[in-house]
């Protein structure tokens, strides 16, 4: 069984639409760590004219899941279909592939360890 790591970068006012969405899609667990970051507008408010000369680090949130690799497409088509504003902010994702997973309580591994 192939595991992956989905991590979703986004604004902070995201998470309840997002959880809910996971929660439904069968995603058993999660975590969020709040950050601070910029992307490629250098942290560019859309309707600022004039662009930053300096980065500008904004609020934001990382959301970390690991789910079985034949189910990452449809996951993350529903997390697209959440963040999705059509505005600078709207966020990204990223995905990576686990060799394994361990659960310390248990000794439980891979997917037997979600």
């Amino acid at each position: 069984m192939q595991l992956s790591k989905i991590e979703i970068i986004t604004g902070m006012s995201k998470l309840t639409g997002l959880k809910s969405v996971l929660s439904r899609a069968g995603v058993r667990g999660m975590t969020v760590v709040q950050v601070l970051g910029c992307g490629v507008e250098k942290g560019t408010k859309e309707y600022e004219v004039d662009e930053n000369y300096e980065m500008e680090l904004l609020p934001k949130q990382q959301i970390s899941i690991v789910v079985k690799t034949d189910k990452v497409k449809e996951i993350v088509e529903l997390i697209k279909q959440e963040l999705y504003t059509g505005h600078i902010g709207d966020g990204k994702i990223f995905v990576y592939d686990i060799t394994n997973v361990i659960r310390v309580r248990t000794g439980d591994e891979g997917e037997d360890a979600l």
